[in-house]
C-alpha cells in the first residue's frame, strides 16, 4: 500500500499552492463564471495544477478529486476506496473581495470518511492539520505547531460560526431556538476550523456546499475530537452518491447536546 505523506510533507504542498494564488492575488486578475455561477480565477487553476501534480508525485497510484476537476462520474469514483479530495481555493467569493478568508483544502477519504487533512491560510500563513486519531495542530504564521482541541462543553452565549457569503432564514431560526449567542464570522472552511480550535462551539450549515468545501477541514475537527454530521446526527460521509453535493450540516464540540433539536 502506498506510503501517506506526512503531515509536514503535505502542508508544504498546501503552502506552495499558496504561494501561486498569492502570486495573482496580488496583480489584477479576471473573474470568470462556471456553468453553476459560482466565480473561477486563474489562482484557482493555478493551485489546483500544483496540488494535483505534487500529489501525482507524491502517492501517483491514489487518485485525485478536485473541485477544478470534478466531473469524473460516479461509476468511476465509486471504486475508489482511498482518494485525495482538493478544494484549491475554498472561498473564491472571499478572494475576489480581497478580505483574506479563504484556503487551500487537501483531504484524504478512506472509504467514505475524511481521515487527514490540510487546511492553508495563504494571506495569513496559519494551517491547521489534522488526522483522525492523532490529533490535530494549529501553525502560525512563522510556522510554530500547537495542538488544538474543541470547546468540549458549550460555552454561553453559544459562539456560532457564520458565513461572510452566505445567510438565510434556516440560520435565523436556529439562532432563534439556540438562546443567547454570539456570531463568529469567517469565510470558507475556516469556520469550521473556528470549531476545531475552540474559538466556536457551533457552526450550523444550512445551505449547499460540496463535498471538496468540507473534507479537509471535517478531518481538523475530527482529530481535534469534534464532530461533523447531518441533521439527523450521523457522521457526513464522503463519495457515497453521484451528487457531489453535502446535506446540510452541523460541526461541534460538545457531543453531549443533540444538536438537531434546534433545527
Amino acid at each position: 500500500m502506498t506510503q501517506i505523506p506526512s503531515a509536514d510533507v503535505l502542508l508544504q504542498l498546501a503552502r506552495q499552492a499558496g504561494r501561486a494564488i498569492l502570486d495573482i492575488y496580488e496583480q489584477d486578475f479576471q473573474v470568470e463564471l462556471k456553468a453553476d455561477q459560482s466565480p473561477l480565477t486563474a489562482a484557482d487553476l493555478a493551485s489546483h495544477h500544483t496540488i494535483v501534480a505534487g500529489l501525482a508525485a507524491l502517492t501517483p497510484d491514489i487518485p485525485v478529486l478536485s473541485e477544478e476537476s470534478a466531473s469524473l462520474p460516479y461509476d468511476t469514483r465509486r471504486q475508489w476506496q482511498r482518494y485525495w479530495l482538493v478544494d484549491p481555493l475554498d472561498g473564491t467569493r472571499e478572494f475576489v473581495k480581497r478580505n483574506g478568508e479563504f484556503t487551500v483544502n487537501i483531504a484524504l477519504i478512506e472509504d467514505g470518511r475524511a481521515v487527514f487533512g490540510v487546511v492553508h491560510v495563504p494571506v495569513s500563513g496559519v494551517s491547521y492539520v489534522g488526522r483522525v486519531g492523532e490529533g490535530a495542530h494549529k501553525y502560525d504564521e512563522h510556522g510554530i505547531r500547537r495542538p488544538i482541541q474543541v470547546t468540549a462543553k458549550r460555552q454561553t452565549p453559544l459562539r456560532v460560526a457564520g458565513s461572510r457569503s452566505h445567510a438565510g432564514d434556516s440560520l435565523q431560526r436556529f439562532l432563534d431556538k439556540v438562546g443567547e449567542h454570539q456570531i463568529v464570522s469567517m469565510g470558507s472552511s475556516l469556520k469550521l476550523c473556528l470549531v476545531a480550535d475552540g474559538s466556536a462551539d457551533i457552526y450550523p450549515r444550512l445551505g449547499p456546499t460540496s463535498e471538496w468545501d468540507t473534507a479537509a477541514a471535517q478531518a481538523v475537527v475530527e482529530a481535534a475530537g469534534g464532530q461533523v454530521t447531518d441533521t439527523q446526527m450521523q457522521p457526513l460521509r464522503y463519495n457515497q452518491k453521484d451528487s457531489l453535493l453535502n446535506p446540510h450540516f452541523l460541526v461541534f464540540g460538545d457531543t453531549s447536546v443533540d444538536w438537531s433539536q434546534y433545527l
